[in-house]
């Protein structure tokens, strides 16, 4: 089917791993002075986005408490914002403090977002217990009857765990478990062309078949690149700026700019 290829347009901002802890830091940041810092940036340079959606890891320990506070927080968004489970978040705990779009799975963190040149479509990858991600049967039909309708935008899938291999040893093993089973599925669909994953705090793009992947860094630290080998023993965070993603639909075209933040930019000083 060929996609409409009008003037529509529209920019989505796009966060990754938050970790949010209300007290204290989190591998030597302050990981409420690194989303405030986000959020002036975004309120100052990108007014204009019509969404910013979050690839999960919302909070570091999934709490009543962290959760209220990182609401409060992200209320200060200039936009609407969504967001999604990662390893690190509690699915109830997450559906009764996070906010969720009309129309999504019930019981899950799955819904659509239909902007008028893209539509949107956010997954539920959380697998309780693990750090590596699952999409049960019941999160896989409701994405394949998603992605029957409005076949005529550009589809754009979110979710935090990556489908594949990304060529990091020590983070590949806690990917998304049935990830050939969603790529299997989102090849039968050409008007899916982007695929958007936290997790691995690190950007990385690449192609497999005719679908586009990216990665990105993490809001409040990131992980090291792959030369020099590293273990979990020897993790260190490496000193590179956080950023996000902003992402451009435009006449049926997607690209993606990583804009990076400091906290000192805006008379933060981070840890």
């Amino acid at each position: 089917m060929n996609r409409t290829r009008g003037n529509a347009s529209t920019q989505i901002i796009w966060l990754s791993d938050l970790h949010f802890e209300r007290d204290g830091l989190v591998q030597g940041h302050d990981p409420r002075l690194r989303l405030d810092a986000a959020i002036a940036h975004i309120n100052t340079h990108y007014r204009g986005a019509e969404a910013c959606l979050i690839t999960g890891d919302m909070v570091d320990t999934a709490t009543h408490e962290n959760y209220q506070d990182l609401r409060q927080r992200l209320e200060q968004l200039a936009m609407p914002w969504w967001p999604m489970t990662g390893n690190h978040d509690k699915r109830a705990l997450f559906l009764q403090h996070m906010p969720q779009p009309s129309g999504g799975q019930e019981g899950f963190a799955q819904y659509a977002i239909d902007l008028q040149a893209a539509r949107l479509i956010c997954l539920d990858s959380l697998w309780e217990g693990e750090d590596a991600g699952h999409l049960c049967d019941a999160r896989l039909v409701w994405l394949e009857a998603r992605l029957n309708e409005r076949q005529e935008v550009p589809a754009l899938i979110f979710l935090h765990h990556p489908p594949l291999d990304l060529g990091l040893p020590m983070l590949d093993p806690d990917r998304l478990q049935n990830g050939d089973t969603l790529l299997r599925l989102l090849a039968r669909y050409p008007h899916v062309t982007q695929l958007c994953c936290g997790h691995v705090h690190r950007p990385i793009s690449g192609r497999i078949g005719a679908l586009s992947y990216a990665t990105i860094r993490a809001v409040l630290y990131q992980a090291p690149p792959p030369v020099p080998a590293w273990d979990w023993d020897s993790f260190n965070p490496p000193m590179e700026a956080p950023d996000f993603g902003v992402i451009t639909v435009s006449s049926g075209d997607i690209s993606i700019q990583f804009a990076e933040f400091c906290p000192a930019e805006y008379g933060i000083k981070d840890a």
